[in-house]
This record gives structure tokens, C-alpha cells and sequence, in this order.
């Protein structure tokens, strides 16, 4: 599903923020990419989803070869990788129901599709009683969810999550951990960014971790590692 060969990102002022990084990700796995703040964690996931391209070296995902994709398929690539950010990033002045929709009017999906498939994603992830509700009327984990649920609408075969716990509470980071294994039981390839040690702890997965842009650890059934 996601395959970088030699991969390197230098950005203008010199720093290397990935060198040299090699990683295949098969279909449906869950895997969790640790290490420090700076180690180079955000820049993989933006090369994923084509918000950076490599410097040097070259990524396929899904097929596609990311870093020689011409501008007029990068939307298409896109609506085939949801993604989740910490921040969230719901438009304010939209209902639940349209932040979600949106994600599908944007690649001009039929209205009565919309309807159908958005409300199926409320369901999926516990708000379909919210679907009128506007962002700032949720709690940070129901807006966690809504972001989710933008994620998965267009059925995305790739999620990137990043830091998707990061402003949650306890509780809350299990119900959206929940969620996210029954979106990868599903058939959706998930790669989630995060500093929540007991989380990658506890549901043990695969755990890459980059420290100053390179692969140090690469486990199928991995810990954290680190201290927090």
C-alpha cells in the first residue's frame, strides 16, 4: 500500500528532515510511527498524503508514484487517503453534517449519496444524533470523531492520523483508538503518528520509529520505547 525506496527531504535551510528512509507498509496494516519531537514524524506523513514531495527517492502509494504525480491527479490521490489531524480542523461555520459532506461535494458525488453515506459515517462514529450540531458544540472528543468520520467518508483505502489523541483526555483517546480499529478491521491501511506511550503499549502493532529522519526500529508487534 505505502512504499518509500531511498527517500530523502531537505528543505530550503538545509535540514535534513528525512535521510535516506527505505519502509514498505502492506495493505490493511495499523502501524504507529514514534520518536522525539523533530525526528522527522510529520514530514513522512505529509510526503504520504502529497503535502511535501521527496527530494530524492521515490514513494508509491496505493499504486501511485507520489513525487511524479502531475497537479491534475493529486486531488484523486487524495479522496483515496483520509486524513486526521490533532487540531481537528472542522470549517466552524458548518454543521457536523456538512463539514462531513463537504469531503464529498468536493469530488462532486451525487447529493442523494451524500446523504446516505454521510449519515452511515455518523453512525459509524457515534454522532448521528449531532449531525446538526456546529463544532463549537461538541466536545474536543466529538470533534475528534467528526474529523474521523471527513476521514473515512470517500472510503479511503489509506488513513493518516496524526497525533489523533494528542489533545484528548484518557478516556476519550480509547474511544477514538476504538474507533480507528474498526475502521483498520474494515479494510482501511492506518498509519498514526503519536507520543501516547500506554496506547502503543497496550494495543501492541507495528512500531516504526524515526529519530533525525532515519528508521532506527522497525517492530511487527513493537512498544513505545521512549520516556515521556
Amino acid at each position: 500500500m505505502i512504499e518509500m525506496q531511498d527517500v530523502w527531504k531537505t528543505y530550503p535551510d538545509g535540514s535534513h528532515a528525512l535521510r535516506g528512509v527505505s519502509v514498505l507498509i502492506e495493505r490493511n496494516e495499523f502501524v504507529y510511527l514514534v520518536g522525539p519531537s523533530g525526528a522527522g514524524k510529520s514530514t513522512f506523513m505529509k510526503l504520504i498524503y502529497r503535502e511535501e514531495v521527496p527530494t530524492k527517492g521515490q514513494i508509491s502509494v496505493n499504486g501511485f508514484n507520489i513525487g511524479k504525480l502531475k497537479p491534475r491527479k493529486i486531488p484523486y490521490i487524495r479522496r483515496n487517503i483520509g486524513v486526521v489531524f490533532q487540531d481537528f480542523r472542522l470549517l466552524p461555520k458548518m454543521t457536523v453534517y456538512e463539514n462531513v459532506a463537504f469531503a464529498m461535494e468536493v469530488i462532486e458525488a451525487p447529493k442523494r449519496m451524500i446523504r446516505k453515506r454521510v449519515m452511515e459515517v455518523l453512525e459509524l462514529v457515534g454522532l448521528k444524533g449531532k449531525a446538526n450540531s456546529l463544532p463549537a458544540q461538541l466536545s474536543g472528543g466529538e470533534q475528534q470523531r467528526v474529523a474521523i468520520a471527513r476521514a473515512i467518508v470517500n472510503n479511503p483505502a489509506v488513513i493518516v492520523a496524526d497525533e489523533p489523541t494528542g489533545n484528548l483526555d484518557p478516556e476519550t483517546s480509547w474511544g477514538i483508538m476504538n474507533l480507528l480499529e474498526e475502521i483498520n478491521f474494515r479494510g482501511a491501511t492506518i498509519v498514526m503518528a503519536t507520543h501516547n506511550k500506554e496506547i502503543v503499549n497496550t494495543l501492541r502493532k507495528r512500531v516504526i520509529a524515526i529519530e533525525n529522519g532515519v528508521i532506527v526500529r522497525d517492530e511487527p508487534r513493537g512498544e513505545y520505547g521512549y520516556e515521556i
